[in-house]
């Protein structure tokens, strides 16, 4: 694990040299909590809980279950990434970031900037993206992973960005909630004690 240059000695976080999708990052992000991993310790999250999220993390880590709709997603990311550059002016770039206080805090960052001060959350996927245009808003299971990526990299706000070709994109900025972030770190450390005492 290296820091990046351009972040300051006493960072919150450091860059981690893995290209997510490999097996070394799968390794890296099973063996801590990472932004996904919020919504279903919070309890917010509909498709997974709490429990079967234990489960996964005190067994040997698995090739990641990815769905028809999941590998759209991930396919059209750097299209959605490219267009957030084009249309915002925000040059970002994919990297996995893990904090220097909690050793198992962890987030895998569609998208930050050069110098770690604006960072990007993007959804590629049908339902996500109606689901901003009707309620202007990200949804609920949503929240934790967006609240985690700020709890971990200290950034105020980070921008919630939908992709869905042919439509127009839809850009959210979703402000830090530091009661919220409080929350959901005393659940996050509660959660990975328990994974340790197994």
């Amino acid at each position: 694990m290296t820091v990046s240059p351009g972040i300051p000695n006493n960072a919150r976080f450091v860059i981690v040299g893995f290209e997510q999708g490999t097996n070394e990052w799968l390794e890296w992000r099973h063996d801590g909590i990472g932004a996904s991993d919020a919504s279903a310790i919070m309890g917010e999250n509909r498709f997974r809980s709490s429990a079967a999220l234990m489960k996964e993390k005190r067994e040997p880590v698995k090739e990641s279950f990815q769905n028809e709709a999941m590998a759209l997603g991930k396919a059209l990311e750097p299209e959605a990434r490219k267009r957030y550059i084009s249309k915002t002016g925000i040059k970002v770039k994919p990297v996995c970031v893990q904090s220097t206080q909690y050793d198992w805090l962890r987030a895998s960052l569609d998208g930050i900037t050069e110098h770690y001060d604006a960072g990007v959350e993007i959804k590629c996927g049908r339902s996500a993206y109606w689901s901003a245009v009707k309620s202007r808003s990200i949804p609920e299971y949503y929240r934790g992973q967006v609240q985690h990526i700020m709890a971990v990299t200290g950034l105020d706000a980070l921008d919630y960005w939908c992709y869905w070709p042919d439509n127009p994109e839809i850009l959210l900025t979703v402000e830090r909630d530091d009661d919220y972030i409080d929350r959901l770190l005393n659940k996050e450390q509660q959660f990975w004690d328990h994974v340790q005492s197994g």
